[in-house]
């Protein structure tokens, strides 16, 4: 099996602004945040087949050991449409049973069922806000915790004031 140290950022193609945040963030040198891209490997131009499309990500994926999803209003509605990336992005994740830290776009700190992928509801997630600060906080700490947790607890979960005060959040 392969070694899998990277982050994959999952998110619908409406939200890819806030993707390009996450990147400026990492290569900002006042901002302490920084992730492995699981993007940065075998690059699919959007012009490319989606079969194409299809083989690179789960290329990516096999080089992955967590997911931030990212999400908004429209989350939950494109993720359920099979002819969305989204889509087989959220298949992949729930098969692979890869952790996954849910940011969710408009700053909520809790569970939003809403907004979430209803086939990620069951394993246990996190859900934060879109900051980076709690993002980064949440990749170092959540994987350990769901590996150790993962059968014994269910469902999408959020860090409380304890966890993000002292961030300065």
């Amino acid at each position: 099996m392969a070694y899998r140290n990277k982050t994959f950022v999952s998110f619908a193609s409406e939200d890819i602004h806030c993707y390009r945040m996450m990147q400026a963030w990492r290569q900002n040198a006042n901002i302490a945040f920084d992730f492995h891209d699981a993007h940065d490997l075998n690059t699919a131009l959007d012009t490319s087949r989606p079969e194409t499309i299809r083989r690179r990500l789960r290329q990516r994926f096999a080089n992955t050991k967590q997911v931030v999803l990212l999400v908004s209003r429209d989350t939950r509605l494109v993720a359920r449409r099979p002819s969305r990336f989204l889509y087989y992005e959220v298949e992949v994740i729930r098969r692979l049973g890869l952790p996954v830290v849910f940011a969710h776009l408009d700053g909520s700190r809790r569970v939003n069922r809403e907004r979430l992928p209803s086939k990620l509801l069951q394993p246990y997630t996190i859900c934060v806000s879109f900051q980076p600060k709690i993002i980064r906080f949440a990749l170092d700490r959540y994987v350990y915790s769901y590996a150790k947790h993962r059968h014994v607890r269910s469902g999408p979960h959020f860090y409380g004031k304890a966890i993000y005060e002292p961030l300065g959040l």
